[in-house]
């Protein structure tokens, strides 16, 4: 039977404290090829995952692997630079491990960039996309088990999981900036290998415009510990119609991702900036 360790959160969010990370107004995750010096005016902390008591370590290009704490507006910022995967070889526990900890350190918002395969016809390579409803399609789930008395509902409803507030927040920003910041349903699962064409073509007919490998287990664990959600995916690939689909390398996704940044660093910067 899976079990939680709260004593070992506790311990992570405590070295994180001691280290000077001791408010968090926004945790911000960065996919793939991203960088925080982008997003953040001031730098005060940087710290390798490696570093971090029962962090786990990032193993794929293109993610950093480093945890950086600086002020945006005014306001405290957490980025963790990389993420970590159900592919990789990883437990649900682990994958959402830092969720637990941002929840110990009061983190009010997760926010969440990602590389994501474009299905909706009308994405092409480098769009933003701002995500409204997830599918979930990994082989387990990152709620399953016995959880500690009082930590979040043991059913929670996610009718809401990505913030309603800081969805119009993130129209509005990019509509003062002049970004076509579009909307989509992310469906993620475990890979690592892409998917067959078949399979995308599921993907499309179950009603998603994204599909990725990431962001599914977090935001759900996110929403369990009560912390607002805010997810934008980058089109890494375009996956659909079937007939334009090509075969893709992990290459490719890093300079599509590397080109979009600056694009996604205005976006990211102007809706925390903003004062409402």
């Amino acid at each position: 039977m899976t079990t939680y360790n709260e004593e070992t959160w506790a311990q992570t969010a405590a070295y994180l404290f001691e280290r000077g990370i001791q408010t968090v107004d926004l945790a911000l995750v960065l996919g793939t090829g991203l960088s925080a010096t982008s997003i953040l005016s001031d730098i005060e902390i940087e710290i390798p995952y490696s570093e971090i008591p029962g962090f786990p370590v990032s193993t794929v290009d293109g993610h950093d692997g480093v945890m950086s704490y600086g002020t945006l507006s005014g306001k405290k910022i957490l980025v963790l630079r990389g993420r970590f995967h159900y592919y990789e070889g990883y437990e649900m526990q682990e994958i959402t491990f830092y969720v637990h900890v941002l929840a110990m350190l009061k983190a009010e918002v997760l926010f969440i960039t990602n590389a994501a395969g474009g299905l909706n016809p009308h994405f092409k390579g480098g769009d933003l996309v701002l995500v409204t409803d997830h599918i979930n399609l990994f082989s387990a789930h990152p709620l399953r088990g016995q959880w500690p008395e009082g930590m979040g509902p043991r059913f929670p409803d996610l009718m809401h999981a990505y913030s309603d507030k800081w969805q119009k927040k993130l129209l509005a920003a990019a509509k003062e900036i002049e970004i076509d910041l579009k909307k989509g349903v992310y469906l993620g699962w475990q890979g690592p290998s892409l998917e067959t064409p078949a399979e995308y073509k599921m993907a499309r007919n179950f009603g998603a415009d994204l599909v990725g490998m990431s962001t599914v287990p977090e935001v759900i664990v996110a929403k369990f510990r009560g912390l607002d959600v805010a997810v934008v995916s980058v089109v890494s690939n375009v996956c659909f119609p079937l007939s334009i689909l090509t075969e893709t390398t992990i290459e490719e996704v890093i300079a599509v991702m590397q080109q979009s940044a600056p694009k996604l660093a205005k976006l990211i910067t102007r809706v925390i900036s903003n004062p409402n």
